[in-house]
Formats: C-alpha cells, sequence, structure tokens
C-alpha cells in the first residue's frame, strides 16, 4: 500500500482477522480506516484487528479504531477487537477515552475467541428486486423474532425492513441482501443493493415518489444510514428492544 501501511486478511470463520503493518500517524490513519471499512463491508461475524506490526507515530491516530468500531456497531453490526499492540500503543489506547470501549487482548487466538463469543445471530436472505420481496422480508422477520422471542418487534421492524427493501426495489433495481442481527439492546436490519446511489427520505408534502417510506424509518428506527458496501451500498436501521412495547 502507497502510504506505508500494508495488511493480511484471514477469513476465516467465524472471525476475520486483518493484520496492519507500518507507520500508523494521522497520515496514514485514513488508509487503515479504509482497509478496516473493507472488510466489514464483508459482513463478517467478528473482526480481528492485529496491531503487532504497527509503529504508532502519533498517538491520536489510535482513534482511528474507535471509529471504525462505531461503525461496525452501526454496519454490520460486528464486534471489533484489536490485539497484540506495541507497548506505547497498548498504554495509550487504555489512557484513551474515545478507544476505552474497543476491547483490547494481548493475542490473536484470546482475541479470537473473545470475539467469535460476541458474535450475533442473524438471519440473511437473498432478494431479487421484485415486488415479492417485500412480503419475503416480512416473513424473515416474523422468523427472526421469533427464534429470539421478540414478539412485540414484529410489528416496527416489519414496516422499517419493508421500507428498506422496497426502496431497493424502485431505487437500485438490483439484486440485495437483507440481514436481520440481534445485538441487544438492538435489533439490526439491513439491506445491501448494488448501487451507490444515495438515500434520503422525502418532505411528504413534496411531489414524486420515492423517500417518503423513509420518513417511516427514520421515525421508528434508534438510528438508521446508509454506507457504501463493496460496489453498492448498505441502509441499515437499529430499532431498540427494551424500547416501550418492545420485548427485552
Amino acid at each position: 500500500m502507497a502510504s506505508g501501511i500494508t495488511y493480511q486478511v484471514c477469513d476465516g470463520s467465524p472471525v476475520t482477522v486483518v493484520r496492519l503493518a507500518g507507520p500508523l500517524d494521522l497520515g496514514t490513519m485514513r488508509s487503515v480506516y479504509e482497509v478496516l471499512d473493507d472488510c466489514l463491508a464483508a459482513q463478517p461475524e467478528a473482526l480481528v484487528v492485529d496491531l503487532a506490526g504497527i509503529t504508532v507515530r502519533d498517538r491520536l491516530a489510535l482513534s482511528v479504531f474507535a471509529a471504525a468500531a462505531r461503525r461496525a456497531e452501526e454496519w454490520p453490526a460486528v464486534p471489533v477487537v484489536l490485539c497484540d499492540p506495541p507497548p506505547d500503543a497498548e498504554r495509550w489506547l487504555a489512557e484513551s477515552t474515545a478507544c476505552r470501549a474497543v476491547p483490547v487482548r494481548r493475542d490473536r487466538a484470546e482475541a479470537s475467541r473473545v470475539a467469535g463469543a460476541a458474535s450475533a445471530p442473524r438471519l440473511r436472505a437473498r432478494l431479487e428486486p421484485v415486488a415479492e420481496a417485500c412480503r419475503r422480508a416480512r416473513d424473515l422477520v416474523a422468523d427472526a423474532c421469533a427464534r429470539w422471542n421478540l414478539p412485540e418487534a414484529v410489528g416496527p421492524a416489519s414496516v422499517v425492513l419493508t421500507e428498506l427493501v422496497a426502496n431497493a426495489v424502485r431505487h437500485a433495481g438490483t439484486p440485495m441482501q437483507v440481514t436481520l442481527t440481534l445485538r441487544r439492546p438492538y435489533l439490526h436490519l439491513a439491506v445491501v443493493d448494488g448501487s451507490r446511489a444515495g438515500v434520503r427520505p422525502r418532505d411528504p408534502g413534496l411531489g414524486g415518489e420515492g423517500g417518503r417510506g423513509l420518513l417511516l424509518v427514520r421515525e421508528l428506527a434508534q438510528r438508521w444510514g446508509s454506507v457504501e458496501a463493496g460496489s453498492g451500498k448498505a441502509v441499515w436501521a437499529m430499532l431498540r428492544t427494551n424500547a416501550p412495547g418492545l420485548a427485552n
């Protein structure tokens, strides 16, 4: 990699491990984020970041791992664990308010065990861009909520996922992958399609079709958003499972 940061990815199941090497500073942290972002776009069950080969030239650059962990928390809703940092980096990570929430383990084996144990139950389905996709999305919600004992989540989750799928059918027009993940206290819903076109809610008072359903997503979800994912994008939403009217 031209930045001086190199990486090696091991797509082991269920944990993906990425080993970084080279100087980490404010100039290379963007490249590190892009590497981690690419790993997350593959939707692993968990991600371990091996820091044994890095040299930290600026402690502020360690915030890139907190940023990647926050990204992973929203989508694809997977745990991120760091391992084997150099002594200075280990101390700085422990002292950093931003990075304190990211687990750090001494070696890759322990980090993989921790990450694997923290991986969440999920259901996935591949849908074609046809009207029938919305019904299949609702069936998937019903199946997930029955498996995970979330009966009161069926209604709001069905509305949200139906809108995300309908938006992909209408505007992306590509096959899509639908994923439901339970990482308490949130039920995560995501649709990955093959279009990079962004999404945003439309004002109901404006003319034109599309986007108004996303206002429902905004009202029902705790958080939602859209990020690039491979050659397309992921549109995701998080619903609290302990909110009033939802099961714990």
